[in-house]
């Protein structure tokens, strides 16, 4: 496979090589002895992985350069703390070690900080919601909660948000026999998901789906409801709704 030339704090990143697990394990052992030589090769030769999963982060504005120094620092505490007596493939390890390093650099280095007093408040909020939900046996409204706190409504909103941090659309919820649930699954359609699926009965291929499958697209395009919402109306799980909705799209998109 040719990789093309990328400069990233100086390195040519077509021209990083690639360990065989094998040659891991026996630099590890030889790390282990004492050897500085061992140690400094594969560090060399896991590069290309503090690379791939820097990936993840440029999105965010930050500096690859920066990215990538902070992620090798992340390499080398894995390369330092890994166990060879552990039945565990070195990248299974050093990834978290690498993703913690760059999640810690970007906390700390992050503009916009988050008050202690907000930070505070949001805290509070989350265990006054549980113990609402205990007592009411239902998700508490914002109301409820700022009561419970004698605070504004405003408050308790700009404080939770101020802790959370993006998700990706993408981001898999739950996973059941290879079917998997993402985030945008679990958000309401939008007026451009109507627009989508009446540009789809105009080419008349909802006369190729079941009763079934006729009514999750119509709960979920049409009026706008969640998968688990659409799974409570029709009683099924979100799983089989998840299933059902993406066998319906395939058979529309092979129309």
């Amino acid at each position: 496979m040719q990789y093309s030339k990328v400069e990233i704090c100086g390195v040519n990143t077509a021209k990083l090589k690639v360990l065989r697990e094998k040659e891991k394990l026996e630099l590890l052992k030889r790390i282990k002895d004492g050897d500085s030589a061992a140690r400094d090769e594969l560090i060399n030769g896991n590069l290309r992985l503090v690379l791939s999963v820097i990936q993840r982060f440029v999105n965010r504005g930050e500096n690859p350069d920066d990215l990538f120094q902070v992620g090798c620092i992340g390499l080398i505490k894995a390369i330092d703390n890994f166990d060879i007596s552990q039945n565990v493939r070195f990248s299974t390890y050093a990834v978290p070690m690498i993703i913690g390093e760059i999640k810690r650099y970007l906390r700390d280095n992050n503009p916009v900080r988050v008050s202690r007093s907000m930070r505070d408040t949001a805290y509070h909020a989350m265990q006054v919601k549980e113990q609402l939900q205990n007592e009411l046996n239902r998700d508490p409204t914002v109301e409820e909660i700022a009561e419970r706190l004698n605070v504004d409504c405003v408050d308790v909103v700009i404080a939770l948000e101020a802790i959370v941090e993006p998700v990706s659309l993408y981001e898999p919820v739950y996973s059941d026999s290879g079917d998997t649930i993402f985030v945008m699954d679990q958000i309401s359609s939008c007026e451009t998901d109507r627009d989508w699926l009446d540009e789809i009965m105009m080419k008349q291929a909802m006369g190729e789906l079941s009763d079934r499958e006729k009514q999750i697209l119509s709960l979920r395009f049409m009026s706008g409801k969640t998968q688990m919402e659409v799974a409570d109306e029709i009683g099924i799980s979100q799983a089989q709704v998840s299933r059902l909705e993406k066998g319906a799209i395939s058979k529309i998109k092979g129309h």
